[in-house]
């Protein structure tokens, strides 16, 4: 028995029974808005057994109000069970929620991942450094096909613009050494021992680590920017189109520059560390220049010059080799650039220390 009244709508009726509702005639994409609206406040069941065409539209009105308010469709013939099913089946899922904790097999599964990126970065790495060894020492047999002014152009960047800020750095830490080191010394009346702490320190350890990680931060990203920058102009693809090795072109002028500079630029750490050590004391702790050249030639070993400069070359292989692999990796986009460099600096500064780390210890077992 009814308990509603029939709702004409050309060719699809809508009939409100005490089970549900009713649906005569057509429901397809014509009528979808009444049909949207009825089933809308529908409750129950939705008898189709009356209609007569059904698309896709009107199966999808369907579907999403039996799914969102629990209805219960019945009497469809064949076909429309057949489109009703379809639907269904096509209706988007929405993905299962994560769960918030990780188990230990999704931890270690996690961490084994990790660590095979970073085989494989390392050893994309090792390929660079090989790739740079094997032209250099192919420009070595054949000179005249050596870039000299490619060389020259990148000594004068990497080199000679950095000499202000590496000489300021190091200026400024002999500074902070000789300060600091003046206040804790003076306790104990051993302030002449602040020449050995200043001339330890900078000649061994800080005046070419930070001297590297400037240059790092510098240079790491400036051969990356550059680089990335003609990949994502195409201008490497073209040099390998012309016959012309990226390589010999890109990658052997920036890391020699590097190799020839870096110790350079720690013997001007060292110089500008000392000077400014030397002025500290003096103001400090009236340790004349003098008395501060006689205590440091006295009292300072030439191996700690050495154990210094002896990793410029590591330094400058690493800071080259991971800016121009980081540039040789960006895509078409700059996006892409500027998650490389990034990349780049960090991955420079880090290594950086990380050898130096190990070269302390090396030379520490050697007793050196």
């Amino acid at each position: 028995m009814n308990d509603g009244a029939v709702a004409p709508g050309g060719d699809l009726e809508i009939e409100t029974a005490e089970g549900g509702l009713i649906l005569r005639g057509d429901a397809t994409l014509a009528h979808l808005g009444r049909l949207r609206d009825a089933l809308s406040g529908a409750n129950g069941s939705i008898d189709i057994s009356e209609v007569d065409r059904l698309d896709s539209a009107g199966s999808w009105a369907l579907v999403a109000a039996r799914d969102s308010r629990d209805l219960r469709i019945f009497g469809g013939s064949r076909a429309h069970e057949d489109i009703l099913d379809a639907v269904s089946s096509a209706w988007p899922k929405p993905d299962p929620e994560k769960s918030s904790r990780r188990s230990p097999l999704d931890r270690l599964e996690a961490l084994g991942r990790k660590m095979a990126d970073a085989g494989k970065f390392f050893s994309a790495l090792s390929g660079y450094l090989g790739l740079f060894l094997a032209r250099l020492f192919a420009s070595i047999l054949h000179p005249k096909t050596f870039r000299f002014t490619a060389l020259a152009h990148h000594c004068q960047d990497v080199g000679l613009k950095a000499v202000p800020i590496v000489a300021l750095m190091a200026f400024l830490i002999g500074i902070v050494l000789a300060f600091q080191g003046a206040a804790q010394l003076r306790q104990f009346g051993a302030e002449v021992f602040v020449v050995d702490l200043i001339a330890v320190s900078v000649l061994r350890e800080l005046g070419v680590l930070l001297t590297a990680i400037i240059v790092a931060g510098r240079t790491a990203s400036s051969f990356t920017a550059a680089i990335g920058s003609m990949k994502m102009r195409e201008e490497v693809d073209a040099m390998r189109t012309l016959g012309v090795d990226p390589a010999d072109a890109l990658i052997v002028p920036r890391v020699l520059a590097l190799l020839l500079m870096l110790p350079i630029l720690g013997l001007i750490a060292d110089v500008s560390g000392l000077l400014g050590g030397a002025l500290m004391s003096w103001l400090e702790l009236g340790i004349s220049p003098a008395m501060f050249r006689t205590r440091l030639v006295e009292g300072t070993d030439v191996a700690h010059v050495f154990v210094g400069l002896v990793k410029t070359p590591v330094f400058a292989l690493i800071i080259g080799i991971v800016g121009c692999h980081a540039g040789m990796q960006v895509k078409g986009n700059a996006e892409s650039l500027g998650i490389m460099t990034s990349k780049a600096v960090v991955t420079a500064i880090f290594m950086v220390i990380v050898a130096d780390a190990l070269f302390s210890i090396f030379f520490a077992e050697l007793g050196i």
